[in-house]
């Protein structure tokens, strides 16, 4: 676990403000040809670069490249080239970069691209998330049952290249010719909060709805954000040309600002995988997961036992935590019915939200076996969180004895690879006391950059069984962590 890393006035703004939106799920991400050239795919330079050989040109003189497509398909009467040129770059697999993973994790459910690959939806379902992707005018008449995450893909998509927005003829017309993406991308520019990724701001299509928008609002209501490389002395620049260009990027950057967004300056691209790491982090960690089964108490009385979780789970929905729980024995419904209360005493201050069960199924009744099915669920469950808290965790084997429940032992594995921070309240005794030994121990790193939480950890062992007091003490250890 590494520790809070420090950025800029501007970055850290950014972050606590995209945090409270990530929270109001009313977030969108634009995605750009840098997030997929990033991942290994070509960008327009690169996809056209053979193009302009057989034209005579250059692609590195060029800086209208849309025009230079045109050009391709006027000498050509067609544009046959250029769609074998996107099958041949963007039909092989690449690997999704961390920004992609990141991203996929957080309750983002709109996202916007101009990209052809179909990294954004592979990485989304590879996170256990049912995909709409949209990139043909149809598609947004149809909704895809039960889907999680909407994929707009405004110029079209590797498997359709006949219908992807190409040449210059194409963006001129795209106003009439795919309306309803127009439309579509105005309603969400407007109620929610875009962070473009690898995004140039030189498409024509999105300064057309910029314009449109800009037209009827005077200005965008909603702030958006965009990083922008600083400009840097590359080989060959003077003094001169290189403030030039951070003249003309400061011009650009206050362009911008017409339409809400906020450039977010950075000096290395590096740097968006690091923000976006500690955005990830923070947000998580006000999302609890608690792990924990119990078929007996221990030397806990069993109704002091039940009265604890269930208090526990109440506190932290006062909070303001979110719980995400997979109904443990015993341990599960005293969560369960600890939150639901809470919530349910004051719908207005908190939310339904707040608490997220998935019951792990009990009876194969598909091809899949169970355990293959609760280690989907746990994998689905866990990554939604940044802290983890163990309670209890024993179970009946076969033969009627109760031992250290594995299912438990396999969630802190799973909460360890995820980079969740461990919090096992050895008190409890069975798992939770072993993962407690562990963690202790120090021998992998559980706490780096955060080691106070060994001290706390062993405060909360030394209360023993006052369930009230070790609350408390919990409590208080988890909003150090959100300080």
């Amino acid at each position: 676990m590494a520790s809070k890393k420090i950025f800029n006035n501007e970055i850290e703004a950014f972050i606590k403000d995209f945090i409270h939106d990530l929270a109001e799920k009313n977030v969108a991400i634009f995605a750009g040809a840098g997030m997929s050239k990033a991942a290994g795919y070509v960008d327009w330079c690169e996809l056209l670069c053979d193009i302009a050989t057989e034209l005579g040109l250059s692609v590195d003189k060029e800086h209208d490249l849309i025009s230079l497509a045109q050009f391709h398909e006027n000498e050509n009467n067609s544009r046959a080239g250029i769609i074998k040129k996107i099958l041949q770059e963007f039909s092989c697999q690449a690997e999704p970069t961390e920004n992609h993973k990141i991203l996929a994790q957080l309750p983002i459910s709109t996202y916007w691209t101009t990209n052809y690959d179909t990294l954004l939806e592979d990485t989304l379902e590879a996170a256990y998330k049912i995909v709409d992707v949209k990139h043909h005018n149809d598609h947004l008449a149809n909704t895809r049952p039960k889907r999680d995450v909407v994929v707009y893909k405004m110029h079209g998509d590797v498997q359709s290249p006949n219908e992807a927005i190409l040449t210059k003829s194409q963006y001129e017309r795209y106003y009439r010719t795919h309306e309803p993406f127009i439309t579509a991308l105005s309603g969400d520019l407007v109620s929610k909060t875009f962070l473009f990724i690898g995004f140039s701001f030189n498409d024509p299509n999105l300064d057309y709805v910029f314009s449109r928008l800009n037209l009827h609002f005077g200005k965008i209501p909603k702030r958006h954000y965009c990083f922008i490389k600083r400009e840097a002395k590359e080989s060959g620049d003077t003094d001169d040309s290189l403030k030039y260009k951070q003249r003309r990027q400061d011009l650009r950057i206050s362009d911008l600002k017409r339409y809400g967004i906020k450039g977010l300056l950075i000096d290395d691209y590096s740097e968006i995988t690091e923000i976006l790491r500690e955005l990830a982090s923070r947000f998580k960690k006000r999302t609890i997961f608690i792990s924990g089964s119990a078929e007996e108490f221990g030397s806990w009385e069993r109704e002091d036992a039940l009265k604890f979780i269930h208090v526990l789970s109440k506190k932290l929905i006062q909070n303001d935590y979110r719980i995400v729980t997979g109904f443990g024995l015993n341990v599960g419904s005293a969560i369960i019915n600890g939150a639901i209360e809470t919530i349910h005493e004051n719908p207005s201050r908190y939310s339904e939200d707040q608490l997220v069960m998935r019951p792990f199924p009990q009876i194969e009744t598909g091809e899949k076996k169970l355990p293959e099915l609760w280690k989907e669920y746990r994998h689905m469950m866990i990554p939604l969180a940044g802290i983890s808290v163990f309670l209890f965790g024993n179970k009946k084997d076969t033969n009627g004895e109760i031992i250290i429940a594995d299912g438990v032992l396999k969630e802190f594995e799973i909460s360890n690879s995820y980079g969740l921070i461990p919090i096992p309240i050895a008190s409890t005794e069975y798992a939770a006391k072993e993962i407690f030994n562990e963690v202790i121990a120090g021998e992998n790193n559980h706490f780096e950059g955060e080691e106070w939480i060994v001290n706390r950890l062993k405060t909360i062992e030394s209360i023993d069984k006052k369930w009230d007091s070790i609350i408390d003490e919990l409590i208080s250890l988890l909003n150090q962590l959100n300080n």
